[in-house]
């Protein structure tokens, strides 16, 4: 074999060698971004297996880079609007809803945490009144339209309580959404495998407690440099504490890594 042949034999090869890698790269599915708003879109309420529950999209929505098409099946995350939805259900059997909350990305995959629910029905055509079509016409819109925040949920939003360290010591009552802003922790798991984040007592007399965390970027950024990290790191963190079934869950809305250097106890 001549030495022409021979390189070309290598460049052929690694020209295969490289298509085949180029097939291999998994393709994600394209996701809403974390953090984008979901404002006044409507669908219909799901329930799943494992008391997980599906919101189907009724039209696509869009955050300008990616769209969801309608049909779209997004899993709701827990929280104590979602039990409230979930006990309404059960009474009036209404499946139609307008909701308002925050999408999140974890993993590549779109979770909605809804913090207000508009059930609402369809009027037959036929039943349906010149006044009713124009208050109909002024409620539904395109779910992409940049909606007025409903009274009762600016309301909710303006009167959120935020925890303050003299509550800790009280064990975590949580009786309503609350903020949890500027405490520091670490990453743990419970005893059925899900992240939860352990508050740090720093010294004080504050009982050990734990929140599950709820899937979305932040979580995710924590847990990769977690299991990058030699040893176990603080964070320092801010977010919606939410309550589901008597058990309290965490939506981190920021987290920075808080670096000790040899100051702090683990």
């Amino acid at each position: 074999m001549t030495p022409v042949m021979a390189k070309k034999l290598v460049t052929i090869g690694m020209i295969l060698i490289l298509a085949g890698l180029a097939v291999s790269v998994p393709q994600y599915p394209k996701v809403l971004r974390d953090g984008f708003a979901f404002s006044g879109v409507d669908g219909k309420l799901i329930a799943g297996d494992n008391d997980r529950w599906f919101f189907k999209l009724d039209s696509d929505i869009s955050d300008d880079q990616t769209t969801v098409k309608a049909g779209t099946e997004l899993e709701l995350l827990v929280s104590s609007a979602l039990e409230k939805v979930i006990t309404d259900i059960k009474k009036d059997s209404a499946d139609t809803y307008r909701i308002w909350g925050k999408v999140t990305a974890y993993d590549e995959k779109n979770y909605v945490f809804g913090i207000y629910f508009l059930p609402f029905t369809e009027v037959k055509q036929s039943q349906t009144t010149r006044k009713d079509k124009k208050r109909k016409a002024e409620i539904i819109n395109d779910p992409n339209d940049a909606l007025t925040i409903p009274k009762e949920l600016a309301e909710k939003l303006a009167t959120r309580k935020i925890i303050r360290t003299e509550e800790l010591k009280k064990g975590l009552e949580i009786k309503a959404d609350s903020i949890l802003a500027n405490r520091t922790g670490f990453l743990s798991l419970d005893k059925d495998g899900d992240t939860v984040f352990v508050l740090d007592g720093l010294g004080r007399n504050i009982p050990k407690i734990s929140i599950k965390l709820l899937p979305c970027n932040f979580l995710q950024t924590a847990e990769i440099k977690q299991t990058a990290a030699l040893e176990k790191l603080r964070f320092k963190i801010a977010g919606i504490v939410t309550k589901y079934k008597n058990e309290n869950y965490l939506l981190l809305h920021r987290i920075q890594t808080i670096y000790s250097f040899g100051n702090f106890p683990q």
